[in-house]
């Protein structure tokens, strides 16, 4: 079952989520359902936050591989860094420029709470690091320069005044 994906301006988006402590079968519905919600909506990543769940869990997939980390922790980040235009599902078209680590190891569990722990870089690392952002309750918008993060609200203004009602 698919989920609503939060947009900005909704306060969960802005809030951290809690730890997961029971590894159940809530956990790998929720788990299936952001997986469904995930791809319907050709995002590459997708955290709890963003589906209304304050709970430490993220799902993404990356070259036919899917991942899941439940209470997942950046144990390790590189010094390099990369700056690259991120996207995201709940700022729907708006990229901005991030600067990231361009490496990381990433730890935490999976959906029956057995360990795991991924190294990854590149664009992988990318996701891992806007995942784990949200469930800190940060936003691309948080993390860019003051006139990326100007007109991208610009942007955002523009689209909402353009709307008519349903």
């Amino acid at each position: 079952m698919a989920f609503d994906v939060r947009t900005f301006g909704d306060p969960v988006l802005k809030s951290r989520a809690s730890p997961v402590k029971n590894f159940d079968d809530s956990l790998e519905k929720l788990v299936e359902g952001m997986f469904e919600t995930m791809h319907e909506h050709e995002g590459a990543g997708l955290a709890g936050n963003q589906v209304g769940r304050l709970q430490r869990v993220f799902v993404a997939s990356f070259e036919e591989e899917d991942y899941v980390f439940v209470n997942p922790v950046i144990e390790e980040s590189s010094e390099e860094k990369e700056t690259l235009a991120e996207g995201c599902l709940s700022i729907p078209n708006v990229p901005v420029d991030i600067e990231r680590p361009a490496k990381v190891r990433v730890t935490g569990f999976d959906v029956s709470g057995a360990p795991v722990e991924v190294e990854a870089e590149g664009h992988l690392a990318r996701i891992f690091q806007h995942e784990i952002d949200h469930l800190d309750g940060v936003l691309i918008l948080d993390r860019t320069d003051r006139e990326s993060r100007k007109a991208a609200m610009r942007e955002l203004r523009e689209r909402l005044v353009g709307q008519t009602p349903a």
